[in-house]
């Protein structure tokens, strides 16, 4: 089976290049890179093309772009790949083994600071997933494409549009956890602050769950 892995990008010049570079054996044993660009003003556009079989150009939008995405994949699987994220080389080969036996998951997360504060942060995003069976964007989501169509694809919100995703595959089936790890950058947390950027999740996932639209909570996002 083929996968087509969707990449979502917005000014990613200093990332898209060490996400892109595992995919490439990826490539060579017939999966499909496609990246969709919400109009980058830096050089993300130039750096990604030699390294991907598909570039589409979107209005900005995570789920609007990935849904872009998924409208041209060729693969029978979708993957879902943040652009800060690194997935491993060969990582097709536990998806291809794990949809044997369900129909969508996701991998275990680290991220890219070595600091003992993320390790615990990620292993309890990690171990929540696996309880709920709901996972965020940054833990790689791989889903048969028939079953991602099924249940109408990302919902064209600002927000938590992974949440929803998850929800509505939960339906169909609990996912399957991926213990192998994908590391993602943890540039916005140190950049924002851990404490702060823990607290700021917390709120939003409240606010959102007690029915704050998805484009309100988007300005405190940023």
């Amino acid at each position: 089976m083929k996968i087509s892995i969707i990449i979502p990008t917005l000014n990613e010049a200093d990332t898209i290049v060490n996400t892109l570079t595992p995919l490439q054996c990826w490539r060579q044993r017939g999966h499909q890179v496609i990246l969709v660009d919400a109009r980058s003003c830096d050089n993300t556009l130039e750096k990604a093309k030699p390294l991907t079989d598909v570039m589409l150009l979107s209005d900005k939008g995570r789920a609007l772009q990935m849904n872009t995405g998924a409208e041209q994949a060729e693969g029978e699987i979708l993957l879902f790949l943040h652009a800060d994220t690194i997935i491993a080389e060969n990582a097709d080969q536990k998806i291809l083994n794990a949809l044997n036996n369900h129909a969508w998951g996701r991998f275990n997360v680290c991220f890219s600071s070595p600091a003992w504060i993320y390790k615990i942060i990620a292993w309890l995003m990690n171990r929540k997933s696996c309880l709920t069976s709901v996972a965020t964007g940054d833990q790689a989501i791989f889903v048969k494409k028939k079953l991602f169509e099924d249940v109408g694809r990302f919902p064209q919100q600002e927000l938590m549009e992974d949440i929803e995703l998850s929800i509505a595959l939960r339906r169909h089936g609990r996912s399957v956890c991926l213990a192998d790890k994908v590391i993602t950058s943890s540039r916005r947390w140190e950049a924002k602050g851990v404490i702060k950027t823990i607290l700021l999740m917390w709120f939003l996932r409240a606010a959102y769950f007690f029915g704050m639209p998805s484009n309100k909570l988007k300005c405190w996002y940023h």
